[in-house]
């Protein structure tokens, strides 16, 4: 159930996703300006909200989080269906940042309490993937029905309000779901306070490289949804059609390829997948550094070849990542450990922007050699925290081998 509850929460996030500005433009007569400050400010107030989550899911349990955070969400998107003004637009965009936020700092913790609590052979690896992949199934099918219900050259104001409306009651029934049919029970760990939780998350060097390392893979995972439109319609103009093309491809491969290739991954560390994945990452994007207009006809084939270098890196790095954070973690304080290691995205999503369109605009290849050169350096940072780390946390915990103990710190 838990499973198919992420996957009905991820077809809201598509609903919505593709929409992103045009909504409220068509909604309302708030400059575009003015909605692009006014939805920054409700993503700034979010960001310390990790740390608190994090003290609570350890002291509570994380599933009363996700549920709150789809209510949150439900609540910001059935907000943003009636909106006309800059602090209704500000009010719905404020409560959904804030359910993203509680979500993606609670998650993670609940599958490994939800693993923990079940009598199964299966590791974290495992689940995290297949919640990978009702997320990348979610995103997918919620896009193509927001493509089908605004298809057109000027869609009515109603059908946005529609789609928001919607998104709102996916929430609704993902929260009902994990509120009654979930269970992950928290084992019961010492009461340890916020801030020595946090002090002792600071001391530990290895986990805090882990996270910088993944801020620079996190970056990578959402350049194709960033860059790509830009790349093909821009630099390369081509059609429309490809963008649209490349992006349900990836989601196809990612969707069947995750499960397969976690199980086949298993036996190997989990930092060494993980520096794979970011050499195929580095290769996605030499090919792109190298694409040209003037050569179309290559430019295609060599284009597909990419976005599958990016699948199979993303598959293999979404679960594998989750579980090397999750099982490097004291049991104790697990919450705040994991919802620190969201930052990592949090820094890719403030970054992300700027970086692609300052780099692209002084050279259309530079954005591209620069992540590449970033890629290659995160994989070989990763190999040199492998030492400090604890060996347990290196393989999933069927494959756990006996090694000498890691490094003191």
């Amino acid at each position: 159930m838990l499973i198919g509850a992420l996957a009905i929460d991820s077809i809201g996030n598509g609903l919505f996703l593709p929409l992103g500005l045009v909504f409220f433009t068509h909604t309302t007569d708030v400059p575009l300006a003015f909605i692009g400050v006014l939805l920054s400010v409700a993503n700034i107030i979010q960001l310390p909200v990790p740390l608190f989550v994090g003290a609570l899911a350890d002291r509570f349990g994380a599933l009363p989080l996700v549920v709150l955070a789809q209510v949150l969400q439900a609540l910001g998107y059935g907000a943003a269906a009636v909106v006309t003004g800059p602090v209704g637009i500000l009010g719905s965009a404020l409560l959904t940042a804030l359910g993203v936020r509680f979500f993606w700092s609670a998650i993670f913790t609940l599958i490994a309490d939800y693993v923990d609590g079940r009598d199964n052979s299966r590791s974290k690896d495992y689940w995290y993937g297949w919640s990978n992949i009702s997320r990348t199934a979610g995103l997918g099918l919620g896009g193509v029905l927001t493509g089908i219900v605004i298809a057109g050259p000027d869609p009515e104001e109603n059908s946005f309000r529609v789609i928001a409306l919607v998104a709102a009651v996916c929430f609704a029934i993902a929260a009902v779901t994990i509120a009654i049919a979930v269970r992950a029970p928290r084992a019961k760990q010492q009461d340890v306070a916020t801030l020595q939780g946090y002090r002792e998350l600071l001391r530990d060097r290895p986990y805090l490289g882990l996270v910088g390392v993944n801020a620079v893979f996190a970056l990578s995972t959402m350049m194709l949804a960033l860059a790509l439109p830009t790349v093909v319609l821009l630099h390369l103009d081509a059609p429309g059609w490809l963008v649209s093309g490349l992006l349900v491809g990836n989601t196809v491969v990612v969707s069947l390829a995750t499960a397969p290739v976690v199980l086949r991954l298993q036996p190997f560390r989990r930092t060494r997948v993980m520096a794979g994945a970011a050499l195929l990452w580095a290769s996605w994007c030499a090919v792109l550094a190298l694409l040209r207009p003037e050569r179309l006809g290559w430019a295609i084939p060599a284009l597909i070849f990419a976005t599958l270098l990016y699948a199979a890196a993303t598959a293999i790095h979404a679960p594998i990542s989750m579980g090397l954070a999750a099982a490097a973690a004291p049991a104790d304080t697990r919450g705040r450990y994991l919802a620190i290691f969201q930052y990592s995205f949090t820094l890719a999503e403030i970054v992300g922007p700027s970086f692609f369109t300052t780099l692209f605009a002084l050279q259309h290849s530079l954005p591209w050699v620069a992540l590449a050169v970033l890629n290659v350096l995160g994989a070989a940072a990763l190999l040199r925290i492998e030492r400090r780390m604890p060996s347990a946390a290196l393989y999933s915990s069927e494959h756990t081998q006996k090694e000498p103990a890691a490094e003191q710190v």
